[in-house]
C-alpha cells in the first residue's frame, strides 16, 4: 500500500529529471555542434588532390590541409620517375607508427609500384599517378621499389 504523499513526489522528481534531459538534449544537437551541417566560412575547394613539391613532401616538411573531398592522411610521400632518374633522389623516409600514409608515384614508363612488408601494390600507367594508402601499423624498414624496372624509389621508416 502507498504512503500518502509518496506519489506526488516521485511524480515531481521524475518531471524534473525528464525537464532537465530535455533541456540538455535541446542544447546540445544545435547545428554549430554538428562539422557535417555546419556552414563553411570559405568558398569549397576544387575536388583536385592538393598538390606539394616531391623534396618538401619527402623531407617531412607539412603538408596541405585536406579539402573535403580528399581524404584525410597524416603524411602524403609524392615520387616521380623520369628516365629511370627518381625524385626527389633515393633516400630514408620516417612516419610514426600509427599515422596515415598515400605514396603517390608518377612514372614515364608503365610499371607497378611496391611496398614491401605491407604488401600494397599500385599500377603506373606512364604519365598517370598510382597512389596507395594505408595506417602504417608496423614498425620497421620497408623498401617501396617500382617492379618491372626494379627502382627503389625509397625506404620508408616506420617508428
Amino acid at each position: 500500500m502507498p504512503v500518502p504523499g509518496s506519489r506526488p513526489t516521485a511524480r515531481s522528481a521524475a518531471l524534473l529529471v525528464t525537464g532537465l534531459l530535455t533541456a540538455l538534449l535541446a542544447t546540445g544537437c544545435g547545428q554549430d555542434d554538428d562539422p557535417s551541417v555546419a556552414t563553411p566560412s570559405t568558398a569549397p575547394t576544387s575536388a583536385a588532390a592538393p598538390t606539394t613539391s616531391a623534396a618538401a613532401t619527402a623531407t617531412g616538411d607539412p603538408t596541405p590541409a585536406a579539402t573535403a573531398s580528399t581524404p584525410t592522411v597524416d603524411r602524403e610521400i609524392t615520387v616521380t620517375v623520369a628516365k629511370r632518374r627518381i625524385t626527389p633522389p633515393t633516400g630514408r623516409v620516417t612516419v610514426t607508427k600509427g599515422q596515415s600514409v598515400r605514396i603517390t608515384v608518377t612514372s614515364d614508363v608503365a610499371d607497378e609500384l611496391h611496398v614491401h612488408g605491407y604488401d600494397l601494390g599500385a599500377r603506373l600507367p606512364a604519365g598517370t599517378p598510382g597512389s596507395v594508402q594505408f595506417r602504417a601499423d608496423k614498425t620497421g624498414l620497408f623498401e617501396v621499389e617500382t617492379h618491372e624496372t626494379e627502382l627503389v624509389l625509397f625506404q620508408l621508416v616506420v617508428r
